[in-house]
């Protein structure tokens, strides 16, 4: 099942080429570049880290790792304990550990020396202690991109391109693994879930999360304020449901803007 759900990726940057064609720069062209303004900060986010819990007071965390690490407030590192190694059944050299995954601590402050989280337990499984291990993993970060929302005054963009652009960026980054966007857009109308109520509804963001297999969401916004649209990119964790961190820049403005269209569609005439 799980190589059906992925297997399509391998189509995204075609598509996403078909999508963008030869027409005029639109909304969607303009959020697109946006994106790209704030895609470092995305991959920032998740440095490739692992430290050591130093102490554990009811469900606050304090583990090694500083700002000089990579640690930023927002982060969800998961939380293990390592168990019995084992061993290649040839030549009985030890290969690894066993590893327990305990739950999810979420930085909330950082100090000089160390950094304080909130713990979110994983079900069934023992309370950190000193010594246990966290992680953000060096692997690819599983992350399905909802479809984008309009909330601007006018809001009649047309945005069907937006998670397939986000989707790319995110893959030519190599740090992200991006579900489909095609199977995110058929999940969230089977389960009547519109992209905002992945914000407010942490049930929904880990129920899809679990079913899509992925780990984060990304859920982009177009907002307005003042006159001045902006676009708005919340990630939530697919974990716990809770939002991790948001960016937010102005939309991106090209001269010679088109009103968007796609390729089978006709030039418009002004």
């Amino acid at each position: 099942m799980r190589s059906m759900r992925w297997r399509r990726m391998i189509a995204l940057p075609l598509l996403v080429a078909l999508l963008a064609g030869p027409a005029g720069a639109g909304t969607a062209d303009q959020v697109g570049a946006t994106f790209g303004l704030l895609i470092q900060d995305v991959v920032n986010a998740f440095p490739p880290a692992e430290g050591l819990v130093v102490a554990a007071e009811g469900d606050r965390l304090f583990v090694d790792l500083t700002e000089k690490s990579g640690v930023q407030p927002g982060q969800e590192y998961s939380v293990f304990r390592k168990g019995d190694s084992f061993r290649h059944p040839i030549n009985g050299r030890p290969l690894g550990r066993y590893e327990d995954i305990l739950g999810y601590a979420q930085i909330v402050r950082l100090h000089p020396q160390y950094s304080e989280a909130v713990f979110v337990p994983a079900g069934g499984k023992p309370m950190p202690e000193p010594e246990d291990g966290v992680r953000i993993t060096k692997g690819r970060i599983r992350v399905a991109v909802a479809p984008a929302t309009d909330l601007t005054k006018d809001a009649n963009a047309d945005l069907r391109r937006v998670p397939f652009m986000l989707a790319n960026a995110l893959e030519q980054t190599k740090r992200f693994q991006v579900a489909d966007p095609t199977l995110v857009q058929e999940h969230l109308l089977s389960q009547k879930t519109r992209s905002e109520e992945l914000l407010v509804s942490p049930d929904k963001a880990k129920a899809s999360g679990r079913t899509l297999e992925v780990s984060g969401w990304l859920v982009p916004m177009l907002i307005e304020r003042r006159g001045v649209t902006y676009l708005d990119i919340t990630w939530i964790s697919a974990v716990t449901g809770t939002a991790l961190f948001s960016r937010r820049a102005a939309l991106t403005r090209s001269e010679n803007t088109a009103e968007q269209r796609f390729p089978w569609e006709p030039v418009p005439i002004d």
